[in-house]
């Protein structure tokens, strides 16, 4: 389980990355300095937790369930940035609401900052606790907007990277529901023999409807092309 939370960390980072690279650098500058210095004003709360209250998080169901609404929450919100996004490169205007969305920085990188202070506040004891919370909020702000840029500089393209973003989008929204399994059984599965009749009905309505849409992609573009052609036709005469 807590590698897991580790991997859905990781992403969330690289997830945040992706979104800032749409931001111009000042607002990405901005967004960081926040963030560093949120990282810089909890230390006090940091060193309020201790390993086993982390591990009995991670053990808590209901916590875990909680934060999977929190993570598909923010996922929705990814994938709707990216549907607006994507109409506004076809030239299609979007609604008020659909345009606040770009400006919706990934509030879940808050709490892996503050995970990642309370690991770092473990790992060096004998660092006063101020010390070390500056210290990685000076890291902080510098990586930020680093890794946006780099984000930018590795897939130069928008589309592509609108693209990226929304398959880890949905990935971190998956690896969010996994994470309230826990190894407890909700309901129990039901001893049932094989329906072959309602398996045999429904690979055979697949095979239908794929030939059909095979079928029918192969019918559509020969007729668009002739409507073309004929309106060309007109036009020329």
């Amino acid at each position: 389980m807590e590698l897991i939370i580790h991997i859905l960390m990781l992403f969330i980072v690289i997830n945040c990355s992706f979104k800032l690279s749409f931001w111009k650098l000042w607002q990405t500058v901005i967004y960081s300095l926040i963030a560093g210095l949120f990282v810089a004003g909890t230390w006090q709360y940091a060193i309020l937790q201790s390993k086993t209250q982390i591990a009995d998080y991670l053990q808590n169901t209901e916590a875990l369930q909680n934060m999977a609404i929190i993570i598909t929450l923010e996922s929705a919100l990814c994938f709707g940035y990216c549907v607006a996004f994507l109409r506004g490169l076809y030239g299609k205007k979007n609604l008020w609401w659909a345009e606040l969305l770009r400006w919706y920085p990934s509030l879940l990188l808050f709490p892996v900052l503050f995970y990642y202070l309370t690991e770092a506040i473990f790992r060096l004891p004998g660092v006063d606790f101020s010390v070390t919370a500056w210290s990685l909020a000076g890291i902080v702000v510098i990586a930020i907007p680093l890794l946006s840029r780099l984000m930018k500089y590795l897939v130069p393209e928008d589309d592509l990277r609108l693209e990226v973003h929304f398959l880890v989008s949905l990935f971190i929204c998956i690896l969010g529901l996994l994470t309230t399994v826990n190894g407890k059984t909700t309901y129990a599965a039901t001893e049932e023999a094989l329906n072959w009749k309602a398996i045999i009905l429904s690979i055979g309505l697949f095979v239908v409807l794929f030939l059909i849409g095979f079928a029918w992609n192969k019918l559509k573009w020969p007729l668009l092309q002739r409507k073309e052609l004929k309106k060309r036709s007109k036009i020329n005469q």
